[in-house]
């Protein structure tokens, strides 16, 4: 069993926490298509060997934006000729804990933006920089498989955590502008906020990765 690190945004990070989302799609590279193309399909059980986000039973952590308590302090950087500041992470040694921005944490004076200052405080930090200490969701891999991105059924949308409106019946994403008439719809909306303009019509090669959300990290 591997585990990797994989990116979400904070409606997708909401939809996983409450449940409504157990697939995510992620665009399939050029190298990766290449090599499905010579050994003849895209559909052989073979090809997970080849996903990077790995095979079922293997496991993903999230991460999300998220506050770490630290301060800044700048170093030489030889690459580049310069001073680059750093972020120094104290959150585990001091004592504190990982506020995530998901659960509407929002800056504040507590937590400011600009760099500098020896003083630890919180500070936002994005979903790159999250260390496998900050985690607080691990998925398990249930299933990976390479689609079109449009053949992606109502069922499979709706696994994507597009939710119905109860009061209109229309579907959406919560946090996400915008409703498609049917959970398909919703999420081509959802797609091109994510990838840009465009994006759904160019139906790239994706892969389809299921998952069920394991225990606390």
């Amino acid at each position: 069993m591997k585990e990797r690190p994989i990116l979400f945004s904070k409606p997708m990070v909401l939809a996983l926490l409450s449940g409504t989302k157990t697939q995510t799609r992620r665009v399939v590279k050029p190298s990766d298509l290449a090599w499905m193309d010579e050994h003849q399909g895209l559909r052989e059980p073979d090809n997970a060997i080849r996903c990077p986000y790995g095979q079922p039973g293997d496991h993903l952590w999230v991460r999300e934006t998220f506050f770490a308590w630290g301060r800044w302090e700048t170093r030489f950087s030889a690459k580049k000729g310069r001073d680059e500041w750093h972020f120094i992470d104290m959150t585990l040694e001091c004592g504190q804990s990982y506020l995530y921005a998901a659960d509407g944490v929002s800056d504040t004076k507590a937590f400011i933006k600009r760099r500098g200052g020896v003083e630890p405080m919180y500070w936002k930090r994005p979903a790159i920089f999250m260390p496998r200490a900050a985690c607080r969701i691990t998925l398990e891999l249930t299933g990976v498989r390479v689609d079109r991105l449009q053949d992606i059924s109502e069922a499979d949308a709706k696994a994507e955590g597009i939710h119905q409106q109860p009061t209109t019946g229309w579907f959406s994403v919560p946090g996400i502008s915008g409703a498609g008439t049917t959970a398909r719809a919703a999420y081509a909306l959802l797609w091109n906020s994510i990838n840009g303009a465009g994006s759904w019509d160019s139906n790239p090669w994706v892969w389809c990765v299921e998952f069920k959300r394991t225990e606390v990290a």
